[in-house]
């Protein structure tokens, strides 16, 4: 027989938290001997070390004490529906730590190898920096919050490089940063985008990001509030579109 805090050593766990435990009814309480000590034994030390466990896989509290009375069967059941969500938890956070290391890698190595190919021919192609900056985080932002269907946007996207006209007008779009917004070449430079889109994708619905989700507008924010120039061209684009 071991006193607690024998107990909280053997097993890897604080006094606290074996006396939370009691508290919530996980882990029946041993009466105090002649000494006026709680004594543990075999039996509350295994109860202990299935209650870490489940508890270190995420398990509710209140879970693990309803599990304690459950069958054999019942319990074996949810203990591999534990395991299933385990598995789910260890392969996101394998995939945030891949994430995570790319960030430490670099900029774009944080997104798929054809974006990274994709900014650096934005560089070659004479766009500033400045774009080139910008549209690596943006394209961040895309593939975070719409994993399923970032590489299709970002394939739209890149086939303007191949067209000499739409590429033109992409750095037309990089110049105009520092005009003044009432520039008549921010009004000439926004019809001519708007006769590029009807051109490229007739009158239909734009390519997006599904109906519901607010990142167009997040994505196109942030483009504005880097350049008034930039703004009004939305502005106008928009109007003209009928978006």
């Amino acid at each position: 027989m071991i006193t607690i805090g024998q107990l909280a050593r053997y097993v890897g766990v604080s006094t606290k938290t074996i006396r939370v435990y009691h508290d919530k009814g996980l882990l029946p309480e041993p009466e105090r001997d002649a000494s006026g000590y709680r004594r543990y034994g075999a039996a509350h030390a295994i109860d202990l070390i299935k209650i870490r466990t489940l508890a270190e896989a995420g398990v509710p509290l209140a879970r693990i004490r309803d599990l304690r009375s459950a069958t054999d069967d019942e319990f074996r059941q949810a203990l591999r529906r534990i395991d299933g969500d385990l598995s789910t938890r260890i392969r996101d956070l394998q995939a945030t730590q891949e994430r995570l290391r790319g960030l430490a890698d670099g900029r774009s190595s944080a997104l798929p190898a054809e974006v990274g190919s994709y900014l650096d021919q934005l560089a070659r192609l004479g766009f500033s920096e400045r774009w080139v900056a910008l549209q690596n985080d943006l394209w961040i932002l895309v593939f975070a919050t719409h994993p399923d269907t970032a590489i299709t946007l970002f394939r739209d996207q890149a086939q303007i490089l191949a067209d000499p006209a739409l590429r033109e007008l992409g750095l037309d779009y990089d110049r105009a940063y520092g005009l003044d917004p009432k520039d008549p070449r921010v009004d000439d430079l926004a019809r001519r985008i708007v006769d590029a889109t009807h051109a490229r994708y007739g009158t239909g619905e734009l390519p997006g990001y599904g109906a519901d989700s607010a990142i167009p507008a997040l994505i196109q924010g942030a483009v504005n509030a880097s350049s008034p120039a930039w703004h009004r061209l939305d502005t106008l684009i928009r109007a003209q579109l009928g978006v």
